[in-house]
């Protein structure tokens, strides 16, 4: 798994930038009410897009969270005084204190199903009644577009991815949420090249496949002899789904 740490200072550049955030932010917003006033953007990374949440409505307090240091440093000097190192497993939040509540590409970082299932958890008790949590789910299979890298990749070592949209919307449920609807967007500059596959396998991006993995330097080779080896392949696209808070009967 990456250091995000050390991922920090290049996350942004490596990921689409500006282009991508706009169009997550756009996706994001799309499934919040106009009349939520405030949202906490939970694994808020480097703030790329959080900070396009708070510019798009002036009248939305956003705040975000995030558990790496140098992650959550960029994002405070994108957001002064609105981020909060913490672990999204225990929100430093009171019960029922926000309208609004995100996780973009989160969810499938996380180690253990249990652990997605406090990360819903920890959402839906800090949204008051009304509010709505949206998250990015099935994150990885996004990323396969049908390319001949995806034909390469297709025989890697296999785990259950858990951000399916079924088990998130299992642990949503659990927790007392409904269902609020769904939004998908294009990860704008995120399609790969066989020679940025092949640089993405080698600093641990795929999480069955870390560095020193004895089947690592195959893979690489066979996306080493793919043609074209700087044509981005064609960009993922992400599904956001939506969850409501319902009020007491």
């Amino acid at each position: 798994m990456l250091d995000y740490n050390q991922e920090a200072e290049r996350y942004d550049a490596l990921r689409g930038g500006e282009p991508r955030a706009a169009a997550a932010a756009d996706a994001v917003l799309s499934l919040v009410p106009e009349e939520a006033r405030s949202l906490l953007d939970v694994g808020c990374g480097t703030g790329i897009v959080t900070r396009r949440l708070a510019a798009a409505r002036a009248g939305m307090r956003v705040a975000g969270v995030d558990l790496t240091d140098a992650m959550a440093r960029r994002a405070a000097a994108r957001l002064p005084g609105a981020v909060v190192l913490a672990d999204s497993r225990q929100l430093p939040f009171l019960d029922g204190q926000l309208d609004a509540v995100t996780t973009v590409w989160v969810l499938h970082l996380a180690g253990r199903p249990e652990d997605v299932g406090a990360i819903v958890g920890e959402c839906a008790r800090v949204l008051r009644p009304g509010g709505v949590y949206v998250t990015t789910v099935d994150k990885g299979a996004s990323h396969n577009v049908g390319s001949d890298i995806d034909a390469v990749l297709a025989s890697r070592p296999w785990r259950a991815a858990p951000d399916t949209a079924a088990a998130v919307e299992a642990h949503a449920v659990g927790h007392g949420l409904v269902p609020a609807g769904e939004a998908r967007f294009r990860g704008r500059g995120q399609g790969r090249s066989p020679r940025r596959a092949v640089a993405d396998l080698r600093r641990g991006w795929f999480m069955t496949l870390p560095p020193g993995h004895p089947l690592a330097d195959g893979f690489a080779a066979r996306l080493e002899a793919l043609p074209d080896q700087d044509r981005p392949r064609p960009d993922p696209v992400f599904t956001l789904r939506a969850f409501r808070k319902p009020w007491p009967s």
